[in-house]
């Protein structure tokens, strides 16, 4: 894309975008095959445009460039790449896009290294269709250009380019650019769309100021859509900014869509701030990742890799050190596949159904790729299978979103956090997870999903922790939420909606704070039926100078913790009154006081503390406690050394 000032040219309406088709198409091939020629042939684009690409006459970086068909309400995107094998890295950068292939062979020299890496990173890119393109037929006669035609037959058996055309053309003659605009056109009309429907993503390839704009950032738009002042995330740093303006291919544009090369004037962000490899996203769906779970590909001549080595990974246009953890096995060989995990020396985004590519540590070379399975996978134990990955890999969206809820057990997922998971729009997401609702496999709660297992399961353990709580503590009513959920959830990140799942189990009560079985009600033995008459006996006949727990505890002979438990009981059955944790009064003795209260301030507006001791009879030990009482249950209200009656 050749950024120019956003909104400079006039704005296509964003309804004239939503049809106008885009598809990328991508170069590859050795260097000095006439790939970037060939662009400027077909487009009158020099893709070239750094001063040392014009000064060395090769490519260094990405390049970019259109070729419109007006007729067919088609545009296609040319993203031109290096062909050195220093430069893989940056070729990488622009190859995760490509929906179309030009494989770029020269006649003079035919194939190459970099053909071969080329098509090998583009095959494990599972890139779908394309076209081989002999350049420099000028320069070679018939025979040698039929030769090199069936050579590169040969080259492509067994790839996705098998039934390609193959089409030689000259870019200083003009021969045959004509025709292969109208393939180029022929594909381009058959290319699957991408997700316009799912979450905007666009991968980073291209970062720079413009004077009076600010920082725009280009790439190809992966899924979703963007509008001019809504709000995105550039991940992994988690920078927040708005869209100032954009371009799609040159134009200024309303809203631009998958598919398309997309330029972004971000608001308020510094250039330095962003690199190649970062992410624009809509905010709140996508988390960065260090380590990430695959199905792993190795070329037919990749070298063997042990498990634990050190690759490279290219994922996006990202690039990171990785540690290879290979399960099943200690090597992974030539023209083998395996699961493995990826543990990432830098974050990066990425989906379940995202293509990745790795190279070896040293010395630089393509040796495998494949499909990222799980982009959050779980601590996998050794006896661990690996049932999970297979589903992941090979399993419907229905079983996969499914397997994720229920792996998340009792914290649940949410919507928001499963469409940031998965490669698919998000109509398909939701209309999933309505049918998995309608069957029962998942319940929706408060915003978040849980599986009918791990409820089933949440109600096998809540009743396990239930019945022995109410064994060890007959005398509680419930089970405090807190301390269930310290219990059971100690890394929850699902609050206290598990909580609401209760409601679906009839045989489980939650009630304010307690949980219960529902069968479970307080029951005293003989002997405990004996101390609870002694206490209501102890502290009536004490009236407004009750013994402390301890002393109460004492005189009882039972230990503070069985006496507690018995004062809660007493309290929540409304015999008894609590003052504060250590002094209780009857329930009888409360209202003494009340009307005594009452009297008192029929006569008087406020009331001193000596007086509210000699109302009750009582010594100053006890007569501050009652006051605060009072004054934390708004009865009374302290102004200076005075306590007015709040209840009329």
């Amino acid at each position: 894309m050749a950024a120019g000032k956003p909104g400079s040219q006039q704005k296509d309406s964003a309804a004239s975008a939503a049809h106008l088709k885009s598809v990328i198409l991508g170069t590859a091939g050795h260097i000095d095959h006439g790939k970037s020629s060939l662009v400027k042939a077909l487009t009158g684009t020099d893709p070239d445009r750094l001063k040392e690409e014009k000064e060395r006459g090769i490519t260094i970086d990405l390049g970019f460039a259109n070729l419109s068909y007006p007729d067919q309400n088609l545009l296609v995107g040319i993203v031109d790449v290096p062909g050195h094998e220093r430069l893989i890295k940056n070729m990488l950068a622009g190859a995760g896009g490509i929906d179309i292939l030009l494989l770029v062979i020269a006649a003079d020299e035919g194939i190459m290294p970099q053909s071969r890496e080329h098509l090998a990173i583009c095959e494990l890119l599972r890139i779908k269709t394309g076209l081989v393109v002999i350049t420099k037929a000028d320069l070679v006669d018939n025979d040698w250009l039929q030769l090199v035609t069936e050579d590169a037959k040969k080259f492509v058996q067994g790839t996705f380019l098998e039934e390609a055309e193959i089409v030689p053309v000259s870019s200083k003659s003009g021969l045959n650019l004509d025709l292969l605009k109208q393939k180029i056109a022929g594909l381009a009309a058959s290319v699957r769309p991408k997700l316009v429907k799912g979450i905007f993503r666009l991968p980073i390839d291209r970062v720079f100021t413009l004077k009076g704009f600010g920082t725009v950032v280009t790439g190809t738009a992966l899924s979703g859509t963007i509008g001019i002042d809504e709000p995105v995330e550039i991940l992994p740093s988690g920078i927040r900014s708005k869209v100032r303006g954009l371009q799609t291919h040159g134009s200024g544009v309303e809203q631009a869509y998958a598919g398309q090369r997309i330029g972004l004037n971000l608001q308020g962000v510094e250039r330095e701030l962003l690199n190649r490899g970062d992410v624009v996203v809509t905010p709140d769906r996508f988390s960065p990742t260090y380590a990430i779970d695959a199905r792993l590909e190795m070329l037919a001549d990749a070298p063997p890799v042990k498990s634990r080595s050190r690759v490279h990974f290219y994922s996006g246009t990202s690039e990171t050190v990785a540690r290879i953890i290979i399960y099943g096995g200690d090597e992974i060989r030539a023209g083998e596949t395996c699961f493995c995990q990826f543990r990432l020396e830098n974050p990066v985004v990425g989906l379940s159904g995202d293509r990745y590519i790795i190279r070896r540590f040293s010395p630089l070379e393509t040796i495998g790729g494949g499909e990222i399975l799980d982009p959050h996978p779980v601590r996998r134990k050794k006896n661990m299978g690996t049932e999970d990955l297979e589903l992941f890999e090979k399993g419907s969206l229905a079983d996969r979103i499914a397997a994720l809820i229920k792996r998340s057990r009792f914290q649940g997922y949410s919507i928001l956090q499963i469409e940031g998971w998965f490669n698919a729009e998000l109509p398909e997401i939701a209309s999933t997870i309505d049918r998995l609702v309608g069957k029962g496999s998942v319940t929706r709660n408060r915003g978040r999903l849980f599986h009918a297992e791990s409820i089933e399961a949440f109600r096998g353990e809540l009743k396990d922790i239930l019945n022995k709580y109410h064994r060890d503590n007959p005398l509680k009513s419930g089970m405090p939420k807190e301390e269930l959920k310290t219990g059971l959830l100690p890394e929850s990140h699902g609050g206290d909606s598990i909580f609401d799942l209760v409601s679906f189990m009839d045989d489980i009560v939650l009630d304010k704070d307690l949980v219960r079985l529902k069968d479970f009600s307080v029951s005293l033995s003989s002997s405990g039926q004996g101390t609870r008459d002694r206490i209501i006996s102890i502290l009536t006949k004490s009236e407004f100078q009750p013994p402390l727990k301890s002393e109460l505890a004492a005189e009882l002979g039972i230990n503070e913790k069985e006496l507690g438990d018995m004062l809660r009981l007493l309290s929540s059955e409304g015999q008894l009154s609590r003052i504060n944790d250590s002094m209780y009064i009857t329930s009888v003795q409360h209202a003494k006081m009340m009307e005594l209260l009452k009297g008192f301030y029929a006569k008087k507006p406020e009331m001193l503390v000596a007086e509210f001791r000699d109302l009750l009879a009582t010594s100053r030990k006890y007569s501050i406690p009652f006051l605060e009482y009072l004054d934390s249950n708004r009865i009374t209200l302290r102004v200076g050394d005075v306590r007015k009656f709040m209840l009329k």
